[in-house]
């Protein structure tokens, strides 16, 4: 595996702090009443749906670390009813993955990560798990992205982290995270 690779993935842990952060940003526009209304969605609200994210970050993101949480974690479907608690809660959660793959090296990606799933243990390549982490969060961001286009709160700009030409509109809200360009993109070799 090449160091290129795990560039990728701390970009990727990066871009999926930035999203949320945008996402939870937008959201918090709404009243608690919209935040909780019910809409079209595996998840049918925006408070059950950014939830399920957080829930499911909680379950792989503490097996990255070694932990044995396993399916405790979801034993609450919706452990932060309202977003003033959600988004420290999510942004709390993105930094613990971000520091997981800024600890990623090429042959780090190869380590199998044991998953608690209480009546078995589940193994997964690092890599592999985080590349399902990711996709499952694009996945249930793009749902919540959707509801939040029902709403009178436009729905936020999600998909130009990688551009270079969109580096100054970004600059503000990585000040706000604590991240510059040089921070995401620094080599890891």
């Amino acid at each position: 595996m090449s160091a290129g690779l795990v560039q990728t993935y701390r970009a990727f842990a990066y871009n999926n702090a930035w999203a949320n952060h945008r996402l939870l940003t937008a959201c918090a526009a709404l009243s608690q009443g919209d935040f909780e209304a019910e809409r079209t969605g595996f998840f049918p609200s925006l408070q059950r749906t950014l939830n399920h994210i957080h829930v499911i970050d909680l379950f792989y993101v503490d097996a990255l670390e070694g932990g044995w949480l396993g399916p405790a974690a979801w034993k609450n479907e919706v452990p932060f009813p309202s977003l003033t608690a959600l988004k420290p809660a999510q942004a709390a959660m993105d930094k613990r993955l971000i520091a997981i793959c800024d600890a990623l090296t090429p042959a780090g990606l190869d380590d199998i990560v044991k998953i608690n799933r209480d009546t078995r243990v589940q193994t997964e390549r690092r890599d592999r798990l985080l590349m399902h982490l990711f996709q499952h969060q694009i996945h249930h961001r793009g749902q919540a992205h959707a509801m939040l286009s029902a709403t009178a709160v436009p729905p936020p700009q999600l998909d130009e982290f990688f551009a270079e030409g969109e580096a100054p509109l970004r600059a503000t809200e990585f000040a706000d995270l604590g991240w510059t360009e040089e921070t995401i993109w620094k080599s890891q070799v």
